[in-house]
């Protein structure tokens, strides 16, 4: 595989695009446990990607559950540094209704601490600026194959990650409707900050399912969702095409956050910390 590989982290959706070719399945183990399920090395009209279902293959990982340390570094180590996020979201904005590809450029952290959030800690001292999140070169290419796929989207806005499992409640809706925000989640943090702290580019391609449950008319349900998963699975898989043949043409280069993030002088560390830096680092 070549250098500056392309990752993608999202349902089991991906499996379905026409014409992948699946090259290899990989169990690796991080110093911070198992990702969610096997790194899906894969090809699609040539273009090789790395792939992991942030929920496992079977759905079966929670969005608390997840392990997002082991994910992003899983793809860090097998060379990912163009990282696509496709996720299913609700609105909190009448403009962007169900089947809107939304591509967002800031997000809110509403989780209740639960999740690690960081490669650092236990020996290692870093810092990484999030003002930015996601990295504009890679979220103008899937604006860009939005355009050519015809796909309805919505450029901008910010993406409140609750930490679920459960939906919110029209008051709490409410609440992030006053905050601004556009969409509502439950998976991109931390794996955007963590994304930021392993050198990746990183944007978001979230599929918007339904109205939350702000409005007086609507009430967000699994059913509900489901009937809009399968219109938004077929949009997204033609936007992943495209978006992965723009990238196999043009990787281009980004401002990587994390090359003075890291404070602890290597000589105060052991050889896991080291390794680990050196990952994250290269």
């Amino acid at each position: 595989m070549a250098e500056k590989a392309i990752g993608i982290i999202g349902g089991s959706g991906v499996y379905n695009i026409e014409g992948i070719e699946i090259i290899e399945e990989q169990s690796i183990e991080t110093p911070f446990g198992k990702p969610s399920d096997k790194v899906i090395h894969a090809k699609i009209d040539g273009v090789e990607f790395y792939f992991i279902p942030r929920h496992g293959r079977n759905h079966h990982v929670l969005p608390h559950e997840v392990n997002y340390c082991a994910n992003i570094y899983a793809l860090k180590s097998l060379g990912v540094e163009y990282l696509i996020s496709v996720s299913a979201v609700g609105s909190l904005k009448e403009e962007c209704p169900p089947t809107t590809m939304v591509l967002p450029d800031q997000f809110i952290d509403w989780t209740k601490g639960g999740r690690r959030r960081t490669f650092f800690g236990e020996g290692i001292v870093g810092h990484v600026s999030t003002a930015y999140p996601i990295e504009k070169g890679l979220q103008k290419v899937l604006e860009d194959s939005c355009k050519e796929t015809e796909a309805n989207y919505h450029l901008g806005g910010s993406y409140i990650c609750i930490e679920g499992p459960q939906f919110s409640s029209k008051a709490e809706s409410n609440i992030y409707r006053g905050f601004g925000a556009t969409v509502i989640g439950m998976t991109n943090v931390p794996e955007a900050y963590l994304a930021k702290e392993a050198g990746m580019a990183y944007a978001t391609l979230a599929m918007v399912t339904d109205y939350d449950c702000w409005r007086e008319d609507d009430h967000c349900s699994v059913e509900e969702i489901m009937k809009v998963m399968s219109s938004n699975n077929k949009t997204a898989q033609k936007i992943i095409k495209s978006a992965l043949k723009s990238l196999n043409k043009n990787r281009f280069d980004f401002v990587k956050e994390n090359t003075f993030a890291i404070m602890t002088p290597e000589s105060a560390m052991n050889s896991e910390q080291k390794e680990i830096c050196k990952v994250l680092k290269a």
